[in-house]
């Protein structure tokens, strides 16, 4: 399998359908676009001119970066993609994060193990909480 990776933003369409492919739902073009605007930093994968998978980083670009939207179409997951679209961000966060800088994410449930193999901790409550959010319906 030939995967090719780039530094450059999905478009608003394609956004949209990787991430209906993994169940996160729909979004509003209007929303995908502000989103996809508004990021710090883009990674795509493509296979036979086809994108198979996302990511991007958002936050302040100083003291904050959250790891956003790492997405791989199913019928690529467990094949590396996921592991090539989080070097580029690990390699654009060496770069740009300073000491000292916080950087997050939200794991989907069951991939925390993903992330771990990049240093990144769960939050089990006893230093930090567990960390929460809000979902606006």
């Amino acid at each position: 399998m030939d995967i090719c990776i780039k530094t450059i933003s999905p478009s608003v369409a394609t956004y949209n359908e990787l991430r209906k492919k993994v169940g996160w739902g729909n979004t509003s073009p209007e929303q995908a676009k502000t989103a996809l605007n508004n990021s710090l930093f883009h990674v795509i994968a493509i296979s036979n001119e086809e994108v198979i998978g996302m990511a991007r980083v958002i936050g302040d670009g100083a003291m904050f970066f959250y790891i956003q939207d790492l997405v791989v179409d199913p019928s690529f997951q467990r094949k590396g993609v996921g592991g090539m679209l989080m070097q580029k961000i690990e390699s654009y966060l060496v770069k740009s994060a300073l000491p000292g800088v916080t950087i997050g994410l939200l794991s989907a449930k069951g991939k925390e193990n993903f992330y771990q193999r990049y240093g990144y901790n769960v939050r089990d409550g006893s230093l930090l909480g567990l960390g929460m959010c809000k979902f606006i319906e």
